[in-house]
């Protein structure tokens, strides 16, 4: 069985999010001790296992994504990686339909130039008082704050880009905060410091508690942040620039209750997995 690594919303190596993708045999799912143990042996902040369907006229794969430590409901940049390793590995282009556990079908569409995007459901945020000690597990004064329920994470609105950059929270303090609040982790997020910047806002996604201290990439944060900006703005079609140490690029579209998310990836690693997986 092959197993690949593979970095997703970059167009280059060694940037945007680095995703493991393990593409089953047709059968079962493994066993979930099994998945969770490769999982923490690639210790990215997510890999995906996606296990082909014959018999479901709605979906064409499973897909689950589990993080070193837990199984995630959702993942953006891991769904991408996925959708691209099906493009390089079997050929497969145009649309692929994935069967999640969480989040019902998430459809991907891979061009001919190896572009993918993305289609999820959109997870406004509803605003809501800052928790209990949010500012100082941040080591900043928050703006805003909004409640994503979809995804339980806190969209957390800073006052600048130059901020967002410099944020140096205290993650210890963070892990307690969203295990209390029972949130998946924390989004923050301002706008662009400039216009003609090639992107319109950027962002950080911090989950200390879930394994994933400051997340590269993250394509389901931009689930909340396309509808949040969107509005913001006035316009439906955006770019967010992950500003994390190795960023990446994630262009967003609002289709009502859906949105787009596009970017691209490329493989760093194939190779042959062992063991083989017990079901």
């Amino acid at each position: 069985m092959r197993i690949h690594v593979v970095d997703a919303f970059t167009d280059r190596p060694f940037a945007g999010n680095p995703a493991g993708v393990c593409l089953l045999p047709a059968g079962e799912w493994p066993d979930d001790t099994w998945m969770r143990q490769l999982a923490a042996e690639l210790n990215h902040s997510e890999t995906a296992f996606a296990l082909p369907l014959a018999d479901d006229g709605e979906a064409d794969w499973a897909i689950r994504w589990f993080t070193p430590t837990v199984e995630a409901t959702l993942c953006g940049h891991a769904t991408l990686a996925t959708a691209h390793a099906l493009r390089t590995e079997r050929g497969i282009l145009g649309t692929v339909r994935f069967r999640s556990r969480h989040h019902g079908v998430l459809v991907t569409h891979t061009d001919d130039a190896g572009g993918v995007t993305l289609d999820f459901p959109a997870a406004p945020g509803t605003e809501v008082p800052a928790p209990k000690g949010l500012a100082e597990a941040l080591r900043a004064e928050p703006g805003s704050t909004w409640r994503t329920d979809p995804l339980g994470d806190l969209l957390v609105v800073l006052p600048d880009e130059a901020t967002v950059r410099a944020l140096a929270p205290d993650l210890a303090a963070v892990a307690a905060l969203t295990l209390r609040e029972g949130l998946r982790g924390i989004i923050v997020t301002a706008p662009a410091a400039r216009d003609g910047a090639g992107y319109d806002f950027v962002s950080r996604f911090f989950a200390p508690a879930r394994g994933i201290p400051d997340d590269p990439v993250t394509g389901s944060a931009h689930t909340a942040l396309a509808p949040y900006w969107s509005a913001r703005l006035g316009r439906d079609r955006l770019a967010g620039l992950q500003v994390s140490a190795r960023t990446g690029l994630v262009r967003t579209a609002l289709h009502g209750e859906r949105v787009h998310l596009s970017g691209s990836a490329v493989t760093v690693l194939d190779g042959t997995l062992y063991p083989s997986p017990t079901r």
